[in-house]
Parts: structure tokens; sequence; C-alpha cells
């Protein structure tokens, strides 16, 4: 199953961490899926957390992601970074 039609279907706690990671990436290229990108960067990077410490230029060598999806993924860690902040500030 797609990692779009998973999170669609069955919500996004269904989804693996290379699924979420393929979602934001969008899309592959030829010969390559969005999911094939998202399980290179993790198995490069080992974990989330591993691959959002690490350098636009630094992501963009992984295959399929250039530019505009380094972006992506960047911006969703700040998110998640500022996210993080307002709940501990709520509790």
């Amino acid at each position: 199953m797609k990692p779009g039609r998973t999170l669609l279907e069955l919500g996004a706690s269904h989804c693996s961490d290379a699924q979420i990671l393929a979602i934001l990436i969008g899309s592959g290229g030829r010969g390559y899926s969005a999911l094939d990108s998202a399980s290179a960067l993790l198995e490069k990077y080992g974990t989330l957390s591993g691959l959002m410490n690490r350098s636009l230029d630094e992501v963009a060598q992984i295959r399929g992601i250039k530019g505009v999806r380094a972006l992506r993924l960047a911006a969703a860690y700040e998110l998640c970074q500022r996210l993080l902040k307002e709940v501990s500030r709520d509790t």
C-alpha cells in the first residue's frame, strides 16, 4: 500500500517512519520511489533524529532528495521543534 493511502485509510499512527518521510518527499524519480528515498535516508542516518540533525547539503546527497525536498524535511523538523517547545510551555 502506498504511504499516502496508508495514512488516509488507517491513520498516521499506522505509518512507518519511512512512509511519513515519503509523504513529505512527495514523489520519486525514474526507477525509484519516494519510499525508496525515505528508506535510504533512514538507512544512512539510523533514526529520524539522526536525519534531522544533518545539513541540507548532506541530506541532498541522497538519491531523490534535492533542493525543495530537503527544504521540506528541514521545515518539518523545525515545525516539530516548535511544537515541542509550545507543548512544554503549556505543561
